[in-house]
């Protein structure tokens, strides 16, 4: 298996495995909770963790960025504004010192744009280490008020923004453009789909969300993509879902590149979509503050009491069940692809 623990194991081996008991812990692990919430005096702080690794092509400019937003965003969908880091770099021997200065200002760079300050960490080179890999970033705010997964209610409209499998199409066009192109896809939806790269984040989807308010719940579609993460949101919260799954964008190089490789867009990677749960009558703002962002968003369906269950609405009007996929799909097909050189 590659990604995440499967739900059984993570619940029956890993969720006990908490340490000491502290009441400051508001928030704590809990399947689809990806920050901590913590009292610490009259505020609240939200704290992440993430590793990150490189695709074999990706240019340390672009690892730095990713590294940056995808921890900033784990603490961003609380509402709550990143403001501190630290990250811990293992280097294999060989790598240069070229790369990794590139690297570190890419880093520096990124959290500076987005306000964080980075306090701490590790550096070193390592034999077991076969690509540079960030073995974690420790992300964290504080805030006078936060939001959950957990948070969604019965009559809230769901809202996500930039569309499906934004992660999964932006690394298989950067990485097996050359495979999508002699499949006969056409170049410009691949350098659509590697574009997204820079689409893989929901820091600014977040905090503008935060802003405008309204919202009960965020969570940002990683693992096991759109599917898991609306049934996660639903699960934490208690309640049912009515989804319009011809609501869901899906943009055409996204369609394309999935395509090829027979992964099902709902249920594949992708960070940088965010998931909302808003009241309605706060929701058409919402779209409007996004819209002048410049951020792609739109509603997809509701939120219903959960003795109506999970379901995908189709466009002919039949219904199916929302469950999330066992399996993330796209590591078997990206790292079996990339194997096949």
């Amino acid at each position: 298996m590659i990604g995440k623990v499967n739900d059984d194991y993570f619940k029956k081996a890993i969720l006990p495995q908490t340490g000491a008991l502290n009441p400051e812990v508001l928030v704590g692990p809990s399947m689809g909770v990806d920050a901590a919430i913590l009292k610490i005096g009259d505020q609240f702080m939200a704290i992440a963790e993430d590793p990150i690794f490189p695709g074999p092509t990706t240019s340390p400019e672009d690892f730095g960025w990713i590294t940056v937003h995808i921890g900033a965003s784990d603490v961003a969908v609380t509402g709550i504004k990143p403001r501190f880091m630290t990250y811990s770099l293992l280097i294999p021997p060989e790598t240069s010192e070229e790369y990794i200065t590139r690297l570190v200002r890419s880093i520096s760079v990124t959290a500076r744009e987005l306000g964080i300050a980075i306090v701490g960490g590790h550096t070193g080179f390592y034999g077991a280490v076969t690509v540079p890999t960030i073995g974690g970033i420790t992300v964290w705010g504080m805030g006078r008020e936060y939001v959950t997964p957990a948070g969604a209610r019965a009559g809230d409209l769901v809202i996500i923004t930039k569309g499906a499998a934004i992660e999964a199409a932006a690394l298989l066009g950067s990485e097996l453009g050359a495979r999508l192109r002699a499949a006969g896809i056409a170049g410009e939806l691949i350098a659509q789909a590697s574009g997204r790269i820079k689409e893989m984040t929901v820091v600014e989807d977040a905090l503008l969300a935060a802003e405008c308010g309204g919202v009960h719940a965020m969570h940002d579609a990683t693992e096991g993509g759109l599917a898991r993460g609306l049934w996660e949101v639903a699960e934490a919260s208690g309640v049912g879902l009515r989804i319009q799954r011809s609501s869901v964008m899906v943009p055409r190089d996204v369609k394309a590149v999935c395509g090829h490789f027979n992964l099902n867009p709902y249920e594949v990677i992708s960070e940088g979509t965010l998931i909302l749960t808003v009241d309605p009558e706060q929701a058409g703002a919402l779209l409007t503050v996004y819209e002048k962002a410049g951020i792609p968003a739109a509603v997809i369906g509701k939120v219903v009491p959960k003795a109506e269950g999970r379901r995908w609405v189709e466009a002919d009007g039949g219904e199916q069940d929302l469950l999330p996929p066992r399996v993330d799909h796209f590591w078997e097909a990206f790292f079996g692809a990339l194997a096949q050189g």
